[in-house]
């Protein structure tokens, strides 16, 4: 259980989701458990969302509700959520952020509408071109920050050089590492091997002296090995890696599942590794890594799964605490601050005239 000083107040969209708000207001009380301190600003249909409050005395009482009339779909375009969703959950939900009533804002809704209504609410950090979204990816030595998963398709050498900061202060703050080892994602670990802005991104991250500790080029059987603690890519590869090894992870689990009901033998041998077959399921259950963090933004945004239980939701609503209470904005600010002043020299040593 963690304490703080004074109340963190978190932004939750609760008409995000496919589950919406049912989810929401139960991954609330379940956040609520493990984080009795914090408050919540709830965002949405006041007539749906009362009375699920009302089933959870202690949620409700450190909860604000503000109804919002509007709610973004998940068909919905970005371009039209930013234009018309002014009045919805959402929009409210990060507004709030923006006008310094909450720390943080997690919402289950449309990935492409929360990040084109945070960039344009919240705008970017000084020294960051784009936001990236970054996850968690379970490997053989714990877990591992990925980014980006899907903002940015394409991205040049800089991207990739400011992702990487982002990934170590986000495994900084939130994975509790003194020094990230920082990796990026490439078809070979040779140096000569891949496209020149992953050749030049290794290039500028090998000159400039910050708590990196940078491993060079990594490939895909790197991920769950664990080898680094923060996997650099472009939006494009990122996703494609992430949606391969969660298929493969369902691929296999009902692999174990034909295996284990196969005949009486099968299930007798189920019995004796029930309890190491639970372990497993924790170990790569997809709500314990649910919390994608839209990183780059001037505040902290967090996006949890559409199809999320409350359970998931409860962890999304735990990573945006945690960077909270870890001072995840303060440490990214010094962070860009030291890459865009004092290691201009080493950048431009690096990359030429």
């Amino acid at each position: 259980m963690v304490q703080v000083t004074a109340p963190v107040v978190i932004a939750l969209d609760a008409m995000g989701g496919d589950r919406a708000p049912h989810i929401v207001v139960r991954g609330a009380e379940l956040a609520r458990e493990r984080f009795p301190d914090v408050h919540f600003l709830m965002f949405g249909d006041e007539a749906k969302i009362s009375p699920l409050l009302a089933k959870y005395e202690a949620l409700a009482a450190v909860t604000t509700l503000r109804h919002s009339d509007g709610v973004i779909l998940n068909e919905d375009k970005p371009s039209t959520a930013l234009r018309g969703g002014r009045n919805s959950s959402m929009r409210h939900a990060i507004d709030a952020v923006s006008a310094g009533e909450a720390s943080a804002v997690i919402s289950a809704g449309n990935t492409g509408a929360l990040m084109a209504i945070a960039k344009f609410v919240l705008k970017t950090l000084p020294g960051i071109d784009r936001p990236a979204i970054c996850g968690f990816v379970p490997t053989a030595r714990g877990e591992a920050a990925m980014l980006d998963l899907g903002a940015n398709v394409q991205c040049n050498a800089q991207n990739l050089v400011q992702f990487a900061v982002m990934g170590e202060v986000f495994a900084r703050t939130v994975l509790n590492l003194d020094r990230p080892i920082i990796g990026l994602l490439n078809v070979g670990v040779e140096d000569l091997k891949g496209v020149e802005e992953v050749k030049e991104a290794a290039t500028i991250l090998r000159a400039i002296d910050l708590p990196i500790e940078f491993k060079g080029f990594i490939e895909g059987t790197d991920i769950a090995a664990g080898t680094v603690d923060v996997v650099v890519t472009d939006g494009f590869t990122g996703n494609v890696a992430l949606k391969t090894a969660e298929g493969i992870v369902r691929l296999y689990a009902g692999f174990l599942r034909e295996a284990f009901r196969a005949d009486f033998m099968s299930k007798l041998g189920y019995l004796f590794a029930k309890r190491q077959i639970e372990k497993l399921r924790e170990r790569i259950d997809p709500r314990q890594y649910n919390g994608a963090m839209l990183l780059g933004l001037n505040g902290i945004v967090v996006k949890s799964h559409g199809g999320a239980d409350a359970l998931g939701f409860a962890n999304a609503i735990g990573v945006g605490v945690d960077m909270v209470l870890h001072g995840f904005m303060e440490k990214m600010t010094q962070d860009f601050a030291s890459l865009g002043t004092v290691e201009e020299a080493q950048l431009r040593e690096a990359t030429g005239p």
